[in-house]
């Protein structure tokens, strides 16, 4: 959950109340969606690529080190580059690299190289990087102060919708069961990765044609540092995102594996692809119900919503699971969700505290359970993790005035969490097994926790 005060940006739009800044937040929420979307069909290619170059865990897991470490690389020199070329500019070039990016799977799959697969990732992430710092700052900008956590939060929820459709649509398109030669196995990426480059170049020309608010710098009488990292509450935010991002892709890199284990479920790639969507839509479910609690909408209005966002849970976890009896049990989560909401009480900080606690405790019954309960724990770890990205983000760059675009660029390189973590994890996968690895999580959660309570104070 976003900050629920006003987010000081540095930079001020042309922002007059009245004025209807909807169509420019509409078209800025599509990048959300497709960069979420690209990102979690990484979900689907690592068991695909793990089974196509026949590698162990920590090899696979390369995927997501090159494709995260591009965020690292990339986050520094990106914030720069959008504050010379401006925020709209700074979208128009993100989206096109990103579309060079998928382009490169094409040569990749006809060479069958897994070097040319990784080039394509570290392109790909690249240019969502740039996205990244560019579209953050300019959703909190974009409108009253007062809704800024509001909009932060609802274009997060489209960013997980994304995630939800993208492992059900590879689930489709990649994870093929009568595919046998690898040439086959290689070529299956090639259409959904050329649909993904064509489209994000209509979104960029989009982009340059339309008429976007103008976001100026603020006039302060203060001096920038040279040393942004002298904001203990942002170095302490950039190591909160550096683990939950670590975290949450981890579980979601494993996830189509570990549900193949006999003693937990034994599904097939296809099968655990579906719940792997569900993992992610339960982020998606969170940030629906993070919205709503932050918005200005009267009371009774707003649980109408809540409920209407519920009954979207169920049918969501009905068609995900195809079973009605499991979307039942996975609404007991979803209740508990809500009622984590409530004991949050508005606050940014203690319902990150409250969400990282649980979801310490969902991953605890995953790693010392079997069967069914550990599968539906670690599923319910994503309507926890809903919150969290956009809510340390904001507690972060939280007061840092015209350094608020470094500051982003301090968050956004600790993406580069989602590139070591994964990599740990499958070291240990590879040398404990899958099911204890999951113990890097716990590690990794428990620190959100502490900056819930603690970390995020900024210290003046």
């Amino acid at each position: 959950m976003a900050s629920s005060a006003p987010v000081n940006t540095g930079n001020q739009s042309t922002y007059t109340p009245g004025v209807n800044y909807k169509p420019a937040l509409a078209l800025l929420s599509s990048l959300f969606f497709m960069w979420g979307f690209i990102t979690c069909l990484n979900d689907i290619l690592i068991p695909h690529l793990k089974a196509l170059f026949d590698m162990n865990y920590t090899m696979t897991m390369l995927i997501q080190f090159t494709f995260f470490g591009a965020y690292f690389l990339v986050s520094l020199p990106a914030g720069k580059i959008v504050e010379k070329i401006g925020y709209k500019n700074g979208i128009i070039l993100g989206l096109s690299i990103t579309g060079v990016g998928a382009l490169m799977f094409f040569p990749a799959s006809e060479l069958i190289s897994y070097a040319v697969f990784l080039s394509g990732f570290f392109v790909l992430a690249s240019g969502i990087t740039i996205l990244q710092v560019s579209a953050n700052p300019y959703v909190s900008i974009l409108g009253s102060p007062e809704t800024a956590a509001g909009r932060l939060n609802m274009t997060q929820a489209l960013n997980s919708l994304g995630t939800t459709v993208a492992p059900v649509f590879g689930g489709m398109m990649i994870l093929a069961d009568n595919v046998e030669s690898n040439v086959e196995k290689a070529q299956l990426v090639q259409g959904p990765y050329i649909g993904i480059a064509l489209t994000l170049f209509v979104i960029a020309a989009i982009f340059f044609f339309a008429k976007l608010p103008k976001i100026v710098s603020r006039q302060d009488d203060g001096v920038v540092s040279s040393s942004i990292l002298r904001h203990r509450h942002l170095v302490l935010g950039a190591i909160a995102i550096f683990v939950y991002v670590g975290a949450e892709v981890s579980i979601g890199s494993f996830m189509i594996n570990f549900f193949g284990e006999p003693n937990i479920a034994g599904l097939s790639e296809s099968e655990a692809a579906h719940l792997v969507a569900l993992y992610w839509g339960g982020a998606m479910i969170g940030r629906f119900l993070g919205a709503i609690s932050l918005s200005d909408i009267q009371e009774s209005k707003r649980n109408i919503m809540i409920a209407g966002v519920t009954v979207l849970a169920y049918f969501l976890a009905w068609y995900l699971a195809k079973d009605a009896t499991l979307a039942a049990m996975y609404m007991i989560f979803v209740l508990v969700n809500i009622v984590a909401f409530k004991i949050g009480k508005n606050s940014p900080s203690r319902t990150l505290a409250v969400f990282a606690v649980s979801v310490v405790i969902l991953v605890s019954l995953t790693v010392f359970f079997n069967g069914k309960l550990a599968m539906w724990t670690l599923i319910a770890v994503g309507l926890f993790n809903s919150i969290m990205f956009p809510t340390i983000f904001t507690l972060g760059i939280d007061g840092l005035g015209k350094e608020t675009s470094r500051g982003s660029g301090v968050l956004v390189m600790a993406i580069v969490g989602g590139a070591i973590i994964p990599l740990i994890m499958g070291a240990l996968a590879d040398t404990i097994g899958i099911h204890l690895s999951f113990l890097i999580t716990l590690i990794c959660y428990a620190y959100i926790a502490y900056y819930g309570l603690i970390g995020y104070k900024r210290v003046h």
